[in-house]
C-alpha cells in the first residue's frame, strides 16, 4: 500500500500549518494541539482555508496570507450552529410541503387520496421503483413507521405515504404532483425544493457549509422567484446579488431560507426559527475582526444579514 499522505499527530499537523503560513498568535500551538485533540478533526478544520488566498510570489509563494488559526475555529463554530439551524428550517420546510399536497389533494374531487401515489410508483422506471419499494420497506422494522407500513403495505394512501418517505422521495413525488395537477407554481417551488434538499443533507452528514464561499459555483441559474425577492432588499444591488448567489452553498441557504418565508404556515414556527437564525447571525460577527481583510467572507455576512433582516 503506497501512502502519499500518512496520518500526522496533532504537533505535526501545527507543523504542517505552519508550513503553509497559519500562524498562531491568537491561539497558541499548545493550544492548537489540544483542539485538533479534542474538539475537531483537522480535514474538515483545515478545509476553510478555501476561503483564503495564498501569496502569489515572493518568498512566501503558496502560503496563506493573513490567515490565524483562530480563524478557522471560529468558521468551524459558526458553521456548525449554522447546520443546526438549516436542519431545523428543512424539517419546517419538509413538514409544511407535505401539508401542502394533502390540502392539494384534499380540495381536488377526482382524488381519493390512493390512486396518486399508485399512479406514482407506477411511473418509476424499474430501477427507481425498486428503490422506492427498498425505502419503503425499511419502515417495516422501524420503532416509529412500522404501524403505518404494517396497515398500508399494500396500498398506501397519500397521508400515510408522505409520513413514512425520505426528504429526497418526498421532492421527487412533489414534482409528480406537480405535472398531475399541472401547476406551475407547484413547480417552481418543485426546483427550489431540490437546492433545499442539496443544503438540508449537507447539513444533516454534518458536511461542512462555508468551508467555500468563493464565486462562480453554482452549477443552476437562481430561481426567479428568489431573484425578484432579492432585488426587493435595500441595498442589494443586481451585481452583488449574482456575485453571491453564484456560490452554490450560498445559493442553496438563500433558497433555504425563501421557502420557509413561503411555505411555512405558522406564524410561532416561522417567527421562532427566525429569532434563532438572527442569533446565528450575530454569531458571524462576535470576531469580525477576523475578516476584515477577507472580502468574500466579510461580503458573505453581510449579504446573509440583509436577506434575514429583510425576509423577517
Amino acid at each position: 500500500m503506497n501512502i502519499d499522505k500518512p496520518k500526522l499527530t496533532p504537533s505535526q499537523l501545527v507543523a504542517h500549518l505552519k508550513s503553509k503560513g497559519v500562524t498562531f498568535e491568537i491561539i497558541k500551538e499548545d493550544e492548537a494541539e489540544s483542539y485538533l485533540r479534542n474538539n475537531s478533526n483537522y480535514f474538515k478544520l483545515a478545509s476553510y482555508r478555501k476561503n483564503y488566498s495564498k501569496h502569489p510570489g515572493g518568498e512566501k509563494e503558496g502560503q496563506y496570507a493573513n490567515l490565524e488559526f483562530a480563524y478557522l475555529v471560529d468558521l468551524a463554530t459558526i458553521d456548525m450552529k449554522l447546520r443546526y439551524q438549516i436542519l431545523r428550517m428543512a424539517l419546517d420546510i419538509e413538514h409544511h410541503t407535505k401539508l401542502e399536497l394533502l390540502r392539494t389533494v384534499d380540495d381536488c374531487e377526482n382524488e381519493n387520496g390512493y390512486s396518486i401515489v399508485s399512479d406514482y410508483l407506477d411511473s418509476l422506471s424499474e430501477k427507481q421503483r425498486i428503490i422506492a419499494d427498498n425505502e419503503l420497506k425499511r419502515n417495516k422494522k422501524s420503532t416509529y413507521c412500522s404501524g403505518i407500513y404494517e396497515h398500508y403495505e399494500d396500498d398506501f394512501p397519500i397521508w400515510a405515504f408522505v409520513e413514512i418517505i425520505p426528504f429526497g422521495r418526498l421532492v421527487d413525488f412533489y414534482k409528480f404532483c406537480a405535472s398531475r395537477f399541472n401547476d406551475k407554481g407547484m413547480m417552481g417551488n418543485f426546483f427550489m425544493l431540490l437546492s433545499c434538499k442539496e443544503i438540508r443533507n449537507a447539513a444533516a452528514h454534518s458536511s461542512c457549509i462555508l468551508n467555500d464561499l468563493n464565486p462562480n459555483s453554482a452549477e443552476h441559474s437562481t430561481s426567479y422567484e428568489v431573484s425578484r425577492a432579492l432585488m426587493k432588499i435595500d441595498g442589494v444591488t443586481s451585481k452583488f446579488r449574482d456575485s453571491k448567489m453564484s456560490n452554490s452553498r450560498v445559493q442553496e441557504f438563500i433558497t433555504l431560507l425563501y421557502m420557509h418565508v413561503k411555505v411555512v404556515k405558522s406564524k410561532g414556527v416561522h417567527e421562532g426559527e427566525w429569532k434563532d437564525l438572527k442569533t446565528v447571525i450575530d454569531r458571524m460577527y462576535k470576531n469580525e475582526v477576523y475578516y476584515k481583510s477577507n472580502e468574500n467572507i466579510m461580503k458573505t455576512f453581510d449579504f446573509f444579514k440583509m436577506v434575514v433582516d429583510s425576509w423577517n
